[in-house]
Protein backbone atom coordinates (compact mmCIF):
# COMPACT_ATOMS: atom_id res chain seq x y z
CA UNK A 1 0.00 0.00 0.00
CA UNK A 2 1.44 3.57 -0.89
CA UNK A 3 2.27 5.33 2.42
CA UNK A 4 3.34 9.73 2.56
CA UNK A 5 5.98 10.37 4.62
CA UNK A 6 6.87 14.02 5.35
CA UNK A 7 10.07 14.28 7.64
CA UNK A 8 10.14 17.84 9.24
CA UNK A 9 13.97 17.79 9.38
CA UNK A 10 15.76 16.76 6.56
CA UNK A 11 18.52 14.16 7.04
CA UNK A 12 22.10 15.37 5.88
CA UNK A 13 23.16 14.04 2.48
CA UNK A 14 24.81 10.91 3.44
CA UNK A 15 22.46 9.85 5.85
CA UNK A 16 19.55 10.52 3.77
CA UNK A 17 20.99 8.54 0.94
CA UNK A 18 20.71 5.30 3.12
CA UNK A 19 17.43 6.47 3.91
CA UNK A 20 16.04 6.64 0.53
CA UNK A 21 17.73 2.98 -0.70
CA UNK A 22 16.70 1.39 1.95
CA UNK A 23 12.95 2.57 1.64
CA UNK A 24 10.20 0.51 0.63
CA UNK A 25 9.03 1.25 -2.94
CA UNK A 26 5.53 2.04 -1.86
CA UNK A 27 6.72 4.85 0.50
CA UNK A 28 6.64 8.35 -0.45
CA UNK A 29 8.99 10.93 0.76
CA UNK A 30 8.87 14.39 1.50
CA UNK A 31 11.39 16.35 3.14
CA UNK A 32 12.03 19.85 4.92
CA UNK A 33 10.41 22.83 7.27
CA UNK A 34 7.89 23.61 4.40
CA UNK A 35 5.07 21.21 4.13
CA UNK A 36 3.74 19.50 0.83
CA UNK A 37 1.27 20.87 -0.96
CA UNK A 38 -1.23 19.29 -0.54
CA UNK A 39 -0.41 18.72 3.11
CA UNK A 40 -1.42 14.56 2.49
CA UNK A 41 0.68 13.02 4.41
CA UNK A 42 0.10 9.29 6.22
CA UNK A 43 2.97 10.15 8.85
CA UNK A 44 4.80 12.68 10.00
CA UNK A 45 8.64 12.18 11.31
CA UNK A 46 9.44 15.33 13.55
CA UNK A 47 10.65 15.36 17.00
CA UNK A 48 8.60 18.45 18.39
CA UNK A 49 6.01 19.31 15.73
CA UNK A 50 3.59 22.04 16.24
CA UNK A 51 0.07 21.63 16.25
CA UNK A 52 -0.31 22.90 12.37
CA UNK A 53 1.90 20.49 11.40
CA UNK A 54 -0.38 17.67 13.06
CA UNK A 55 -3.71 19.12 11.63
CA UNK A 56 -1.99 20.09 7.90
CA UNK A 57 -2.75 16.69 6.97
CA UNK A 58 -6.31 15.08 7.20
CA UNK A 59 -4.83 11.84 6.44
CA UNK A 60 -2.29 11.57 9.49
CA UNK A 61 -2.34 8.44 11.24
CA UNK A 62 1.24 7.94 13.07
CA UNK A 63 3.92 10.42 14.66
CA UNK A 64 7.48 9.12 14.60
CA UNK A 65 9.39 10.53 16.96
CA UNK A 66 13.23 10.08 15.30
CA UNK A 67 14.94 8.98 18.83
CA UNK A 68 13.12 7.62 21.83
CA UNK A 69 11.13 9.24 24.33
CA UNK A 70 8.14 11.86 24.40
CA UNK A 71 9.34 15.37 25.13
CA UNK A 72 6.78 17.17 27.31
CA UNK A 73 5.48 19.31 25.02
CA UNK A 74 4.75 16.76 22.62
CA UNK A 75 2.67 15.12 24.76
CA UNK A 76 0.66 17.62 26.13
CA UNK A 77 -0.15 18.57 22.19
CA UNK A 78 -1.44 14.92 21.34
CA UNK A 79 -3.80 14.85 23.32
CA UNK A 80 -5.99 16.87 20.75
CA UNK A 81 -5.21 14.49 18.29
CA UNK A 82 -5.93 11.61 19.55
CA UNK A 83 -6.67 9.63 16.26
CA UNK A 84 -2.40 10.15 15.83
CA UNK A 85 -0.76 7.00 17.08
CA UNK A 86 2.87 7.89 18.33
CA UNK A 87 6.33 5.78 17.29
CA UNK A 88 9.91 5.83 18.52
CA UNK A 89 13.32 4.93 17.17
CA UNK A 90 14.85 2.67 19.03
CA UNK A 91 18.41 3.03 17.11
CA UNK A 92 20.78 4.25 19.56
CA UNK A 93 20.01 1.45 22.11
CA UNK A 94 23.13 -0.54 21.82
CA UNK A 95 25.18 2.35 21.99
CA UNK A 96 23.54 3.78 25.02
CA UNK A 97 23.49 0.21 26.50
CA UNK A 98 27.67 0.31 25.78
CA UNK A 99 28.09 3.68 27.45
CA UNK A 100 26.11 2.18 30.76
CA UNK A 101 28.45 -0.56 30.78
CA UNK A 102 31.51 1.60 30.30
CA UNK A 103 30.82 3.83 32.82
CA UNK A 104 29.50 0.94 35.68
CA UNK A 105 33.51 -0.20 34.93
CA UNK A 106 35.15 3.16 34.81
CA UNK A 107 32.76 4.21 38.32
CA UNK A 108 34.08 0.89 39.70
CA UNK A 109 36.92 0.98 38.78
CA UNK A 110 38.33 4.36 39.46
CA UNK A 111 39.62 4.83 36.32
CA UNK A 112 39.37 8.21 35.51
CA UNK A 113 41.10 9.69 38.69
CA UNK A 114 43.43 6.73 38.68
CA UNK A 115 43.97 7.75 34.62
CA UNK A 116 44.23 11.52 35.87
CA UNK A 117 47.36 11.24 38.42
CA UNK A 118 49.15 8.65 36.01
CA UNK A 119 49.36 11.51 33.47
CA UNK A 120 51.59 13.66 35.70
CA UNK A 121 53.93 10.55 35.86
CA UNK A 122 52.34 9.57 39.47
CA UNK A 123 52.29 5.51 40.32
CA UNK A 124 51.09 6.49 43.47
CA UNK A 125 47.87 4.90 43.23
CA UNK A 126 49.60 1.58 42.76
CA UNK A 127 50.93 0.92 45.77
CA UNK A 128 48.07 2.29 47.96
CA UNK A 129 45.13 -0.01 48.99
CA UNK A 130 43.54 -0.39 45.54
CA UNK A 131 39.99 1.41 45.29
CA UNK A 132 38.50 -1.06 42.55
CA UNK A 133 35.53 -2.83 43.48
CA UNK A 134 34.99 -6.66 41.50
CA UNK A 135 32.17 -6.79 39.63
CA UNK A 136 32.20 -10.76 39.17
CA UNK A 137 29.42 -12.37 41.11
CA UNK A 138 27.83 -9.05 42.37
CA UNK A 139 24.24 -8.50 41.45
CA UNK A 140 22.97 -5.42 39.48
CA UNK A 141 19.57 -3.84 39.34
CA UNK A 142 18.32 -2.66 35.88
CA UNK A 143 15.39 0.32 36.43
CA UNK A 144 13.56 0.16 32.55
CA UNK A 145 14.07 -3.15 30.81
CA UNK A 146 13.66 -1.67 27.58
CA UNK A 147 15.64 -1.50 24.69
CA UNK A 148 19.01 -0.34 26.33
CA UNK A 149 17.85 -2.15 29.94
CA UNK A 150 18.02 -5.70 28.26
CA UNK A 151 21.40 -4.73 25.90
CA UNK A 152 23.25 -3.99 29.59
CA UNK A 153 21.58 -7.20 31.01
CA UNK A 154 23.10 -9.48 28.79
CA UNK A 155 26.42 -7.61 29.07
CA UNK A 156 26.26 -7.92 33.02
CA UNK A 157 25.52 -11.78 32.67
CA UNK A 158 29.03 -11.79 30.23
CA UNK A 159 30.48 -10.57 33.71
CA UNK A 160 29.08 -12.87 35.75
CA UNK A 161 26.75 -10.85 37.32
CA UNK A 162 23.32 -11.52 38.59
CA UNK A 163 20.61 -9.35 36.83
CA UNK A 164 17.13 -8.32 38.39
CA UNK A 165 15.25 -5.87 36.44
CA UNK A 166 12.22 -3.90 37.23
CA UNK A 167 9.73 -3.53 34.23
CA UNK A 168 6.16 -1.78 34.44
CA UNK A 169 4.90 -5.52 33.12
CA UNK A 170 5.09 -8.80 31.76
CA UNK A 171 7.35 -9.53 34.48
CA UNK A 172 9.39 -12.81 34.48
CA UNK A 173 11.76 -14.88 36.71
CA UNK A 174 14.44 -11.91 36.64
CA UNK A 175 12.33 -9.02 36.47
CA UNK A 176 10.33 -7.39 39.15
CA UNK A 177 6.99 -4.62 39.44
CA UNK A 178 7.60 -0.91 40.42
CA UNK A 179 6.63 -2.05 43.38
CA UNK A 180 9.32 -4.54 44.48
CA UNK A 181 11.91 -1.55 43.91
CA UNK A 182 12.51 -1.01 48.12
CA UNK A 183 12.71 -4.78 48.13
CA UNK A 184 15.19 -5.20 45.66
CA UNK A 185 17.36 -1.91 46.31
CA UNK A 186 19.18 -3.51 49.30
CA UNK A 187 20.30 -6.11 47.15
CA UNK A 188 21.61 -3.98 44.44
CA UNK A 189 25.35 -4.08 44.05
CA UNK A 190 25.10 -2.20 40.85
CA UNK A 191 22.16 0.24 39.83
CA UNK A 192 21.84 1.15 36.50
CA UNK A 193 18.65 3.42 35.82
CA UNK A 194 17.55 3.49 31.94
CA UNK A 195 14.00 5.09 32.74
CA UNK A 196 12.81 7.80 30.21
CA UNK A 197 11.50 10.80 32.49
CA UNK A 198 7.79 11.31 33.12
CA UNK A 199 5.81 12.55 35.88
CA UNK A 200 5.90 9.06 37.46
CA UNK A 201 9.17 8.34 37.57
CA UNK A 202 10.25 12.19 38.53
CA UNK A 203 12.58 11.61 41.70
CA UNK A 204 11.81 7.83 41.73
CA UNK A 205 15.24 7.24 43.35
CA UNK A 206 15.45 9.67 46.03
CA UNK A 207 17.38 9.84 49.46
CA UNK A 208 15.24 6.91 51.09
CA UNK A 209 16.26 5.00 47.73
CA UNK A 210 19.89 5.07 48.34
CA UNK A 211 19.90 4.97 51.88
CA UNK A 212 18.44 1.29 51.13
CA UNK A 213 21.64 0.15 48.41
CA UNK A 214 24.48 -1.19 50.11
CA UNK A 215 27.28 1.40 51.07
CA UNK A 216 29.63 0.24 48.22
CA UNK A 217 26.95 0.14 45.81
CA UNK A 218 27.68 1.61 42.34
CA UNK A 219 24.83 4.06 40.34
CA UNK A 220 24.64 4.59 36.68
CA UNK A 221 22.16 6.58 35.06
CA UNK A 222 21.75 6.42 31.40
CA UNK A 223 18.07 7.15 31.58
CA UNK A 224 17.36 11.02 32.50
CA UNK A 225 18.43 13.19 34.99
CA UNK A 226 15.52 14.11 37.22
CA UNK A 227 14.95 10.21 37.46
CA UNK A 228 17.27 10.74 40.93
CA UNK A 229 16.96 13.12 42.94
CA UNK A 230 19.59 16.20 41.98
CA UNK A 231 20.88 16.63 45.89
CA UNK A 232 20.30 13.46 47.27
CA UNK A 233 22.77 12.02 45.26
CA UNK A 234 24.95 14.56 45.71
CA UNK A 235 25.08 13.87 49.35
CA UNK A 236 25.14 10.47 49.08
CA UNK A 237 28.29 10.87 46.89
CA UNK A 238 29.97 13.14 48.78
CA UNK A 239 29.55 11.38 52.45
CA UNK A 240 30.12 8.10 50.97
CA UNK A 241 26.88 6.81 51.28
CA UNK A 242 26.95 5.83 47.47
CA UNK A 243 30.74 3.74 46.93
CA UNK A 244 30.71 5.81 43.15
CA UNK A 245 28.29 6.76 40.09
CA UNK A 246 28.89 7.33 36.36
CA UNK A 247 26.14 9.62 35.32
CA UNK A 248 25.38 10.30 31.32
CA UNK A 249 22.79 12.40 31.89
CA UNK A 250 22.07 15.56 34.14
CA UNK A 251 19.50 18.53 35.33
CA UNK A 252 20.87 21.55 33.81
CA UNK A 253 21.70 22.04 29.89
CA UNK A 254 22.58 25.04 28.01
CA UNK A 255 19.93 26.93 26.50
CA UNK A 256 21.29 27.80 23.52
CA UNK A 257 24.98 27.15 20.96
CA UNK A 258 26.79 29.78 23.25
CA UNK A 259 26.11 28.65 26.74
CA UNK A 260 28.12 24.93 25.76
CA UNK A 261 31.38 25.81 26.59
CA UNK A 262 30.50 26.95 30.12
CA UNK A 263 27.04 25.26 31.64
CA UNK A 264 27.25 23.48 34.89
CA UNK A 265 25.28 20.53 34.69
CA UNK A 266 24.14 20.55 38.01
CA UNK A 267 23.37 22.97 40.79
CA UNK A 268 25.86 21.16 43.32
CA UNK A 269 30.11 20.28 42.38
CA UNK A 270 29.27 16.94 41.15
CA UNK A 271 32.63 17.94 39.29
CA UNK A 272 34.87 18.06 42.56
CA UNK A 273 33.69 14.37 43.31
CA UNK A 274 37.15 11.63 42.74
CA UNK A 275 34.46 8.98 42.79
CA UNK A 276 32.17 10.38 39.47
CA UNK A 277 32.00 9.76 36.47
CA UNK A 278 31.03 12.62 34.18
CA UNK A 279 29.69 12.85 30.82
CA UNK A 280 27.20 15.22 28.91
CA UNK A 281 24.47 13.18 27.84
CA UNK A 282 26.30 10.96 25.04
CA UNK A 283 25.46 7.94 25.60
CA UNK A 284 23.26 7.26 22.23
CA UNK A 285 25.76 8.69 20.62
CA UNK A 286 28.34 7.17 18.15
CA UNK A 287 29.76 8.07 14.50
CA UNK A 288 27.64 5.44 12.72
CA UNK A 289 24.55 7.14 14.51
CA UNK A 290 22.50 9.14 11.96
CA UNK A 291 23.15 6.19 9.14
CA UNK A 292 21.62 3.72 12.30
CA UNK A 293 19.17 6.21 12.32
CA UNK A 294 17.98 5.96 9.02
CA UNK A 295 18.11 2.24 9.09
CA UNK A 296 15.47 2.20 12.05
CA UNK A 297 13.09 4.45 10.54
CA UNK A 298 13.25 3.01 7.09
CA UNK A 299 12.04 -0.36 8.86
CA UNK A 300 9.41 1.43 10.13
CA UNK A 301 8.27 2.84 7.40
CA UNK A 302 8.76 0.01 5.31
CA UNK A 303 6.29 -2.17 8.44
CA UNK A 304 3.85 0.86 7.14
CA UNK A 305 3.79 0.15 3.37
CA UNK A 306 3.63 -3.34 3.65
CA UNK A 307 0.13 -2.99 5.90
CA UNK A 308 1.85 -4.16 9.37
CA UNK A 309 1.79 -2.70 12.53
CA UNK A 310 4.83 -0.10 13.10
CA UNK A 311 6.83 -1.02 16.24
CA UNK A 312 7.72 0.58 19.29
CA UNK A 313 4.33 2.25 20.03
CA UNK A 314 4.50 5.48 22.69
CA UNK A 315 1.71 4.60 25.33
CA UNK A 316 1.01 8.50 25.95
CA UNK A 317 -0.20 7.68 29.13
CA UNK A 318 2.80 6.59 30.56
CA UNK A 319 5.02 8.60 28.81
CA UNK A 320 7.05 5.81 26.65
Amino acid sequence: MMVSVHVLRSPDPAPLDHLRASLHPDVRLTLGPDLPSPADYDILVAGRPQREHLAASPNLEALVIPWAGLPPETRELLRDFPGVAVHNLHHNASAAAEMAVALMLAAAKFIVPIDRTFRAHDWTPRYRPNPAISLEGKAVLILGYGAIGRRVARACRGLGMEVMAIQRSDATDETYPPQALHDLLPRADVLVICLPHTPETTGIIGAEELALLPSDAVLVNVGRGPVVDEGALYHALREGALYAAGLDVWYNYPGDKAARSHTPPSAYPFHELDNVVMSPHRAGGSKEMEIQRMSHLAALLNAAARGEEMPNRVDLQVGY
